[in-house]
């Protein structure tokens, strides 16, 4: 019996990606950046910005009712903005590829709309960014993750927004400040680059 179930499991297994829908399309949006820091004087200071993401992306609809599986490769600008008087004034600006891979459950009327909601992992590789500056310091690869909503018109088009929060740091910023006693101390502070998402995608 045992032996019967396996051979029944591994051929459901396997017959999956055969019965599965495969879309390709083009994914494009808006960053809302929210930077959090592990300092809250310094994170009353940050000015947030907004940025934008386009890439490519791929719709894989399972053979279980509802269930689906986003992932992309996406160019991703964000950007943040430190000022304290007239004493720092200095910008962030993060460039990377980012892989979101989300899995999805919708419901609706078929072809012609259905809402979903989706969560996942978000991988991040840096490819560029300003970094000139000796106090900023950009990690070359982060985690983060992303839960959100959408609506689906047409089986094409794609309207969605989710917010993308860090698990791992995305940057490290290097302060100085003077004690009362004229000592110099350095602190080191985490950067996580946070974002809302509004994104629209077209799949042919």
């Amino acid at each position: 019996m045992k032996r019967h179930i396996a051979i029944i499991v591994a051929v459901v297994v396997l017959a999956l990606p055969l019965q599965a829908q495969v879309k390709f399309g083009l994914k494009g949006g808006l960053n809302l950046t929210e930077m959090s820091l592990n300092n809250s004087e310094i994170e009353k200071a940050i000015s947030n910005k907004s940025g934008f993401f386009i890439g490519p992306t791929v719709k894989i609809t399972l053979p279980i009712v509802g269930l689906g599986i986003d992932a992309a490769a996406l160019y991703d600008k964000r950007e943040g903005r430190l000022k304290v008087g007239d004493v720092v004034d200095e910008k962030l600006k993060q460039e990377s590829i980012q892989v979101p891979i989300n899995l999805r459950w919708g419901f609706g009327l078929g072809d012609v709309a259905s809402v979903f909601i989706f969560a996942g992992p978000q991988f991040g590789f840096s490819v560029g960014g300003d970094n000139s500056k000796a106090s900023w310091s950009l990690k070359k690869a982060c985690i983060s993750a992303n839960a959100g909503l959408g609506l689906m018109l047409v089986n094409h088009l794609q309207l969605s927004a989710n917010y993308n929060f860090a698990i791992s740091k995305s940057a490290n910023y290097g302060i100085y400040n003077v004690d009362g006693n004229g000592n110099i101390n350095t602190d080191d502070v985490k950067v996580k680059n946070n974002a809302w998402q509004i994104a629209l995608a077209y799949y042919f």
